[in-house]
């Protein structure tokens, strides 16, 4: 955990940049520990993952890239 911590400050900003640009509707952890990110489009999470410190850095063992064929939410 103290490794998460100290890279987070660098993953958070990354987050941010695309929360700002409006391409991750939501993004954040499970109570088992797992996390998830939903994105706009499949190229923003694509890009996000050759950017995020965390992956980066060795931090996230593995991670799987899903399309969602979400009707509610206009892209």
């Amino acid at each position: 955990m103290e490794t998460i911590m100290s890279v987070y400050p660098r993953h958070k900003v990354v987050v941010e940049r695309y929360i700002q640009r409006g391409e991750v509707i939501g993004i954040g952890p499970f109570d088992d520990k797992g996390n998830m990110a939903i994105f706009k489009t499949r190229a923003a999470a694509e890009q996000f993952v050759t950017e995020d410190p965390f992956i980066l850095e060795g931090l996230i063992k593995s991670f799987t890239i899903k399309d969602w064929n979400d009707t509610l939410i206009p892209v």
